[in-house]
Order: structure tokens, then C-alpha cells, then sequence
């Protein structure tokens, strides 16, 4: 295996989310700095690796509950994971930086950690496919195609929710104390409750394509009924922007 082969491979595996973060980018009306844009894709990136030994010791457990590895719960745990995983990598980069100003940049920086999660997903993909098989173009574009539509998106779009709900605690933040209630308690439920709905979402896709993995209609259709709410949510965020 030659070195060009192995840096195109990594070429490709990258581009899926190169160019999903290019299209999602667009719907932010107040450009983020390039640097900021980076450092969160890196450290979508490295979080991946974390979320493997995490999944790893998950299934570790599951296995020894006599839980079925393909079974619902199952793929609601790992996608949990994934979920909680991507918002920290956000979270401890953005949480406190001066450019994290307002609620659609939530979403956007959310897309971003999960862009740089699947990136390095793809890449190992791709590098696994051309150890195996040899560089074969047909299969390796074949596989990445699948990809770029399928958990590319996934990922971006489950993390686009969290980030929605992120942006709503933002606004909650600013609001006057609401009477009678702790508004920090509504304010971190929301975050729970983003990340709740994203893994269920994302097992539910997961789900599909594993019982369905023939017939691609059904995962595609749920993906589009989730990419129709993230745009109407994006819609709703975007009339607080300053």
C-alpha cells in the first residue's frame, strides 16, 4: 500500500463532512471565526475516539445483562453515548468563548463537533476498506456515498437538536427569572431533554437501517422528516440573532 493511497483515502474519508459542513454553514447569517470552526471539528474528531472505548465497555456490560447486541436498547445505549459525547466536545470548547453569543450558534457548533466525529469515522472506513480490499474506487466512493447520506447526516442533524435545545436554554438565560420556578433547573433540563430526543432519534435510524438494511426507503424517509424539523428549528432560533 503506497502512501498516496492511504492520503487520497483519508481524502475521501473527509469529504462527506467537508461538504456538509459547508452546506450547513450557510445558516449561520453571522459568520464563526475559521479558528473556532477547527478547533470544535478536532475535537468532534477526538471524541470519537472516546465514544469506541466507551462504547466498547457498554456492550461489555450489555453482553454480561443478557442484553442482545442488535437489540433496541442496545443501540439506544451507544447512541446515547454518541449524543453525550458530541455535546461535551462543544461544550468544553465554546461554553465560555466570547464568540459563543448567540442561540443559532449552538446549533451550529453542535453540527460542527458531529461533522468532525463522522469525519474520522469515514476516514477509518475508508483506510479499513483500502487495507482489505485494495484500492478499489468503486467500492470506496460506493461506501462514502452511502455515508455522506446516511450517518454523515445522521450525525449532524441528531446533534443539530441538541444544539436547539442548547439554544433555547441560551435564551431562557437571558429571560427575567420566571416566578416561582428555578429557571437554571429548566435551563439544564433542556439540555437533558436535547440529548434524550437525539439518541432516540438516532437509535430509531440506526434501528432501521440494521432491520431494513435492503430496503433504504424507511431510514431515508426518517431522515428527511428529521432534516425538515432542524431546518424549522434553525427557522425559529434565527429570530433571536442580534
Amino acid at each position: 500500500m503506497e502512501l498516496k493511497d492511504i492520503l487520497l483515502a483519508i481524502s475521501i474519508g473527509l469529504l462527506p463532512s467537508l461538504i456538509w459542513l459547508v452546506f450547513f454553514l450557510r445558516e449561520d447569517a453571522h459568520k464563526e471565526p475559521k479558528l473556532m470552526i477547527l478547533k470544535v471539528f478536532i475535537a468532534g474528531a477526538f471524541i470519537s475516539l472516546v465514544a469506541v472505548a466507551f462504547q466498547y465497555a457498554s456492550q461489555e456490560i450489555l453482553g454480561f445483562l443478557k442484553v442482545e447486541k442488535y437489540a433496541f436498547v442496545s443501540i439506544l445505549v451507544l447512541a446515547a453515548l454518541e449524543e453525550a459525547l458530541k455535546f461535551l466536545a462543544a461544550y468544553l470548547i465554546i461554553v465560555r468563548n466570547q464568540f459563543f453569543d448567540e442561540p443559532v450558534d449552538a446549533m451550529i457548533y453542535m453540527i460542527v463537533a458531529a461533522l468532525g466525529f463522522a469525519a474520522l469515522e469515514n476516514v477509518f472506513i475508508a483506510l479499513n476498506s483500502v487495507f482489505q480490499n485494495g484500492w478499489n474506487s468503486n467500492d470506496l466512493f460506493g461506501i462514502l456515498i452511502f455515508r455522506f447520506i446516511g450517518a454523515t447526516l445522521l450525525h449532524a442533524l441528531s446533534s443539530a437538536i441538541v444544539g436547539y435545545y442548547w439554544a433555547k436554554k441560551f435564551i431562557l438565560d437571558k429571560v427575567p427569572l420566571i416566578t416561582g420556578i428555578e429557571k437554571r433547573d429548566i435551563a439544564e433540563d433542556l439540555i437533558m431533554q436535547g440529548i434524550i430526543f437525539a439518541s432516540l432519534l438516532h437509535a430509531i435510524f440506526n434501528f432501521l437501517i440494521l432491520k431494513y438494511n435492503d430496503i433504504l426507503i424507511y431510514p431515508t424517509i426518517f431522515l428527511t422528516i428529521i432534516a425538515l424539523f432542524v431546518f424549522w428549528n434553525f427557522e425559529k432560533i434565527k429570530r433571536f440573532i442580534k
